[in-house]
């Protein structure tokens, strides 16, 4: 059976490669497929029909002279088997490891690109992490990606997806990252290597703003982190991912330095430098790998929710736009997937009974829930208890907990939680050589009707104590 109008460029190239020179000498505006990063992404999308349409030939008659083609040259020429383009691919990665000259592997690497794409590199960097591979190592390894993938860039690189899509937010923002970074590179080219002190503290001011603004970076990359990586994890892409992480946090410790006031002018000019180069290289490997693999591998209900969660993070800089998608999205996205029988719906998640309670049990509060009606509904037994409780107390008003030289407190706050007056009471104290902090918080629904009152005790004399900062583990 032969080709039909309806397969796409990338999958008739990948089966018949041959067929790419045949569409150059059939048209010259076919000459685009010979960039990789177009045939990884726009081939995708494509179908034979549409590239007819593109070439200004009738669509059967293309799938006819390529079918004609197919039969002349016959299965010698058929493209290697998938699994041996990643093993060669593969041999090419470790030997780039091994230090082999750069220039031929680029070489070399160049030849695959057309019939390899963005989701194949992750899957070969997947597999040397699988095989031992240092995540550290596979992080250099990416400059050779972004190497010969800078070489093909192109502006149609990416599709053009309707504004409210994740992959649409990514790129807007990236436009406005790169604007802000060919401001600091200007100021940074101005400063030079060793920028005079007096120079520098005349335009200090517009210098910090200019970085701190450039900070909101971070939204965009906890949103890849949070949102998107997880996805391609489940598809089992957690390496690349991490290896992306890993670069996040590379940009962020420039950020810190570029930003610490306390530091030279030198030292802060030259993490800038560094900064707008490493957040420039970003922009590139996400446009030209990341997204396209992303948008290759996840489905339109992964998209979904991968929108639906990324209000919690929020955006740098931009707003996203609201066409995408139709109908609005899910209020619990991907619950159904990870549902189970004995499962709870939770706003984000799924639990059991027995976990909610090992949950509530390991932390390291007091905390007693009690009725719109004033009824004892809840207390935890974790292991750091403050107050003594027992089951006889469920069911019980709440008042007839308390003292009552303290129940009039109590009737305050509840009543005033009821009303709508307040959201939230505080109360601090010395206790057996413990300081003890209470907090009392409104339980309201999401119509915000009064649902009952949540009582949160915890022993904070450890947290008052502490100094200084400790970012690693220390268990000696």
């Amino acid at each position: 059976m032969g080709i039909t109008e309806s397969i796409t460029v990338n999958e008739l190239l990948s089966k018949y490669p041959y067929l790419q020179d045949y569409l150059i000498r059939r048209s010259p505006k076919y000459k685009k497929l010979t960039n990789p990063v177009i045939r990884s992404t726009m081939g995708k999308i494509a179908t034979v029909a549409k590239a007819a349409e593109m070439g200004g030939i009738d669509p059967q008659q293309l799938v006819d002279e390529l079918n004609e083609e197919i039969r002349r040259k016959g299965g010698a020429a058929m493209a290697e088997a998938d699994g041996d383009r990643r093993e060669q691919l593969k041999e090419i990665i470790r030997d780039l490891h091994a230090g082999v000259e750069r220039e031929a592997l680029k070489e070399r690497f160049r030849r695959f690109l057309c019939h390899v794409s963005p989701t194949e590199i992750a899957e070969m960097e997947q597999s040397l992490i699988d095989d031992g591979l240092p995540q550290e190592e596979i992080k250099n390894l990416s400059t050779l990606h972004l190497e010969i993938f800078r070489e093909a860039l192109d502006e149609d690189a990416l599709p053009e997806l309707p504004g409210g899509h994740p992959v649409a937010t990514f790129v807007t923002e990236n436009r406005e990252a790169r604007g802000r970074l060919d401001e600091l590179a200007k100021i940074v080219e101005r400063a030079g290597d060793n920028p005079n002190p007096t120079l520098f503290n005349w335009f200090a001011g517009q210098f910090n703003a200019m970085v701190d603004e450039l900070a909101e970076i971070d939204k965009h990359y906890l949103r890849k982190e949070n949102q998107l990586f997880p996805f391609l994890e489940k598809k089992g892409l957690s390496g690349p991912a991490q290896v992306m992480w890993a670069l996040h946090d590379d940009i962020r410790k420039e950020l810190k330095s570029a930003r610490n006031t306390g530091a030279t002018p030198a030292e802060r000019i030259g993490a800038t430098a560094k900064l707008v180069t490493e957040i420039g290289d970003m922009i590139l490997k996400e446009e030209l790998i990341l997204l396209p693999m992303a948008l290759d591998l996840l489905s339109e209900d992964d998209w979904k929710a991968i929108r639906a969660g990324e209000g919690n993070i929020g955006y740098a800089w931009v707003t996203p736009g609201t066409d995408w998608p139709e109908g609005g999205l899910d209020t619990a996205p991907g619950l159904s997937d990870a549902a189970s029988a004995a499962g709870i719906n939770l706003d984000c998640g799924i639990l059991s009974g027995e976990m909610i309670n090992l949950m509530l049990k390991h932390l390291p509060v007091d905390m007693t829930l009690v009725s719109a009606e004033d009824k004892v509904l809840y207390f935890s037994q974790g292991k750091e208890r403050v107050f003594p409780r027992s089951p006889g107390i469920i069911g019980r008003e709440v008042r007839n907990c308390h003292p009552p030289k303290s129940v009039h407190i109590v009737e305050e706050i509840l009543n005033s939680f009821r009303s709508g007056e307040r959201d939230e009471a505080e109360f601090w104290l010395e206790l057996g050589g413990k300081f003890i902090h209470i907090r009392y918080y409104a339980v309201r629904d999401e119509k915000k009707a009064y649902r009952g009152c949540l009582e949160v005790s915890q022993d904070v004399t450890g947290i008052r104590a502490l100094e200084g900062e400790q970012r690693l583990l220390n268990w000696n």
